[in-house]
């Protein structure tokens, strides 16, 4: 058989991630506009001796780090696409990318609950004009930051450019978990900003010491519930866990509406943002080619790559 007839039974395995999403820009300006305020809080504070600015400003360098691992996920995901090291492409590097960040949110957390905790039991002097310049800073940085993020996670992919790669991706970009972890980083922040103003100027004003401590310990808690909810969701891809029941049961649907066919063994896994590949077995009285049940699957149902067993009900009585 002649290798160019081959051609015609072979596919790139890339379905559509070597294509630059809309949230790599966004992060990168995002990366940009906080290590701009981390170099300029770390300079004056080592200028002017204050070391809630240093403090801030190491905290920032922190964020930076944590959003260049997301950064570096777009990138590889994006260059390695066509590599054949990647059975089912790189779209997992995206989540593995949204799981690292998960980790790091965590470890952000359990720092915050225990510097809140120390705090509350032995509170410390506040430097309080200089706390809350540094707070507002920070709200409006992360402000930005939260603004250009979020409206990433609200655009979809060109789907002409998705169309001229063969692949058939649809997703919004809030099934980019790379994005939601750089997203609730910097919503993180923004938060922690706006609790810190409000604790300082009740501590200021009115003085209330626990404000500070409790506040943050409930800051907290509420970014420890964002990371465990992305680390749940990340990590179910990651170990190729099923794909949701509304999917299946549209699989199944089409399927069986024809003729006497019966699914009887049913595997759907994420192999990138709402993306997703299928083996399946059939089990019919008047068995068909495969590519008649694959022409059966909508393509609006994001199976990019599909294996379909075939097997007549005699046969399998015999």
């Amino acid at each position: 058989m002649h290798e160019d007839k081959l051609d015609l039974w072979q596919h790139s395995h890339s379905f559509g991630q070597h294509l630059e999403r809309p949230g790599e820009k966004r992060t990168l300006i995002v990366i940009a506009l906080t290590s701009v305020m981390m170099a300029v809080e770390i300079s004056a504070g080592l200028a002017f001796g204050s070391m809630a600015l240093l403090a801030d400003g190491l905290h920032m360098a922190s964020h930076t780090a944590a959003l260049s691992i997301n950064a570096f996920a777009y990138i590889y995901a994006r260059r390695q696409a066509h590599s054949e090291k990647f059975s089912f492409g790189t779209g997992k590097v995206n989540t593995l990318g949204g799981f690292t960040g998960a980790i790091l949110l965590a470890g952000f957390a359990l720092f915050m609950g225990w510097e809140s905790v120390a705090r509350l039991l032995s509170p410390l002097q506040i430097a309080f004009d200089q706390a809350i310049f540094v707070a507002c800073m920070g709200l409006i940085v992360n402000g930005a930051s939260v603004l250009i993020l979020r409206h990433g996670q609200h655009s979809e992919p060109d789907p002409d450019a998705a169309a001229e790669s063969g692949a058939r991706d649809h997703a919004h970009d809030h099934e980019d978990h790379n994005l939601l972890a750089a997203y609730l980083h910097v919503l993180a922040d923004a938060l922690i900003s706006l609790l810190a103003i409000f604790a300082l100027l009740s501590v200021k004003y009115f003085g209330l010491l626990w404000a500070d401590p409790v506040i943050g310990i409930f800051g907290a808690v509420l970014v420890a519930r964002w990371s465990l909810g992305l680390l749940h969701a990340t990590a179910k891809i990651l170990l190729d866990h099923q794909a949701p029941d509304e999917l299946r049961a549209a699989v199944r649907d089409h399927i069986e509406s024809l003729d006497d066919n019966r699914v009887v063994d049913l595997h759907i896994w994420s192999v990138g943002p709402n993306i997703y590949s299928a083996i399946l077995a059939i089990v019919t009285h008047h068995p068909r080619p495969p590519e008649h049940y694959k022409a059966l699957l909508p393509k609006d149902l994001n199976l990019v790559h599909i294996t379909i067993e075939v097997h007549t009900i005699n046969d399998a009585l015999r």
